[in-house]
């Protein structure tokens, strides 16, 4: 069964945009079977995966593309930089918009192409793993989709968490405060009867998974081998493959926290100049992302080092040998990998939106005080709190006020992620959130 992807209209809207669409994202998260989905029946499709189309697209591009005429999907385009200049020769024939889409798991090289060939011809869209929504659609089946994700445009009932719909183009994470009376979120939702979040934590939001009959491990095996041989191997030479997948588990046990790339080093046995180019090389294959620390233009003694998280809970409790859910939630990382899932998911929300990150922070200062996240919108700052408890008191959010000094900001409304079966208030401006409305 297809899975409705939140991206979708992010993709046709970006389609009317410009000539060339580029969507990047891990492997497997589902970039050719949504694009396929959504526009299999008017664009023609190649992958260079196809050992005949991929030396066709290296030595002769003219013929290339005169047997695959536009409107086209090309699938795995990092594979043949050198047609970018060959799409843009194709796209400058005519001033139609969306008549070539592209797809690739790695942004490395495929960013020097883009620069070079296709400046101002080209929209590019990061397609995160499935989202918590779009995994209780896979759950709930195909007649239930359509009002999990839509309608166009909405943003759900005041209240919970504003998180972008189909079609909702401002995109991301904002707290807002309960309406008076309501006694739901911001989805319009109550928890899913049987949900266990922790379970889903665990399983990870790879489309593959979401069939039970999947084996778990099996997958993630082949996932990090393929990544290793393909994506690594390529970007890098890397040539010590375990000693790159020692950095991986090093990364994989550090997400949700603070990034100390000469702790990491000391630890795999490489220097600060190597973990630095590996930590790029899993930015690049969309497998890990930075989150830099608040500083609103401010130099009073804030901190400095970024936190690390990967996108999908599943690959790190794989790599970090949390074997099942039970173990997990029990164990010694539950708050980190709790953290990196709901933070994780807030990315995903501005991802799908078409929004970008770049408004997404935490905050530390000298004084030891620290805010799981910082959401800016405009020049309003919403703190974020993610605890594993399902009680959260007052005490939890003192740190909010720090952001109350900084010249030209506004502290707006604040949330407590955590584990309460439904949202509730916490101070006047703080509201408690499911963990399993995000």
């Amino acid at each position: 069964m297809y899975i409705p992807r939140e991206i979708e209209a992010t993709i046709g809207r970006e389609l009317t945009q410009g000539k060339v669409v580029l969507v990047t994202g891990a492997r497997q998260v589902g970039k050719t079977t949504t694009l396929r989905h959504l526009l299999g029946d008017r664009y023609n499709y190649v992958s260079l995966e196809n050992p005949l189309d991929y030396q066709l697209a290296k030595t002769d591009s003219v013929l290339f593309f005169a047997q695959n005429a536009l409107p086209l999907i090309v699938d795995e385009i990092q594979r043949v930089p050198d047609l970018f200049s060959a799409v843009k020769w194709q796209v400058d024939e005519s001033n139609t918009r969306g008549q070539v889409v592209l797809t690739g798991s790695q942004t490395y090289h495929l960013m020097k192409g883009v620069s070079e060939s296709l400046a101002g011809r080209i929209r590019m869209i990061d397609m995160p793993p499935l989202s918590l929504r779009e995994i209780l659609v896979a759950g709930a089946g195909a007649a239930d989709a359509v009002s999990a994700v839509s309608p166009a445009g909405s943003q759900g009932s005041p209240g919970g968490i504003s998180v972008p719909r189909k079609g909702f183009g401002s995109g991301g994470f904002v707290p807002t405060l309960l309406g008076a009376g309501d006694k739901t979120s911001g989805n319009g939702r109550f928890k899913p009867e049987g949900f266990d979040l922790w379970q889903t934590i665990h399983r990870g939001s790879m489309p593959e998974l979401q069939d039970p009959s999947m084996d778990w491990d099996g997958f993630y095996t082949n996932y990090v081998a393929t990544y290793l041989e393909r994506d690594v191997r390529e970007l890098l030479s890397v040539k010590d493959e375990v000693r790159f997948y020692e950095f991986m588990v090093a990364c994989a046990a550090r997400s949700g926290s603070l990034f100390n790339a000469s702790a990491v080093g000391g630890e795999v046995g490489v220097n600060y100049k190597t973990v630095q180019s590996w930590l790029s090389v899993l930015q690049a294959s969309n497998i890990v992302r930075i989150v830099r620390p608040f500083s609103g233009g401010a130099g009073r003694g804030l901190g400095k080092t970024p936190k690390l998280f990967f996108m999908d809970t599943g690959l790190v409790c794989h790599l970090t040998r949390w074997t099942s859910a039970e173990t997990l939630r029990h164990g010694a990382a539950a708050g980190h990998v709790f953290e990196t899932f709901v933070v994780s998911e807030i990315l995903k929300s501005y991802m799908n939106a078409g929004s970008g990150i770049r408004d997404v922070w935490f905050y530390r200062d000298s004084r030891k005080r620290e805010i799981d996240l910082v959401i800016q919108r405009d020049r309003v700052l919403h703190p974020v709190e993610v605890k594993t408890a399902g009680l959260v008191r007052a005490d939890a959010v003192k740190n909010f006020q720090a952001l109350a000094g900084f010249d030209g900001f506004e502290l707006g409304t604040g949330a407590v992620v955590c584990q309460t079966p439904q949202p509730y208030q916490i101070t006047e401006n703080v509201q408690a959130i499911p963990a399993w409305e995000i």
